[in-house]
């Protein structure tokens, strides 16, 4: 089944990707056969989401991977309620 996921690495950041096999690519991140983890190991898996579709969990990937590191810890947490107004910009309207 496709996979989203998350990792948070040694430096602290965040690490958002997806696969079809979460036990794979999971091996592949902590022996450092990624890029960019290999230098940020330890990572530890916070966050993964199950897709019947490739197609969608790749969707899904770039939409977390464009939110901010206040939604993506919302996102961790569970606190699907707070999502929304994490989405709010903080910049004056022009």
């Amino acid at each position: 089944m496709p996979y989203v996921y998350m990792l948070r690495c040694s430096d602290k950041s965040y690490y958002v990707g997806s696969t079809v096999n979460l036990e794979w690519r999971l091996a592949q991140h902590h022996s450092g056969d990624a890029a960019y983890t290999r230098r940020r190991r330890p990572v530890e898996l916070v966050w993964a989401e199950e897709f019947e579709r490739i197609d969608d969990a790749f969707f899904r990937e770039k939409q977390v991977q464009g939110w901010s590191r206040a939604k993506r810890e919302a996102l961790i947490k569970g606190n699907y309620a707070a999502l929304p107004g994490l989405s709010v910009s903080k910049r004056p309207a022009p």
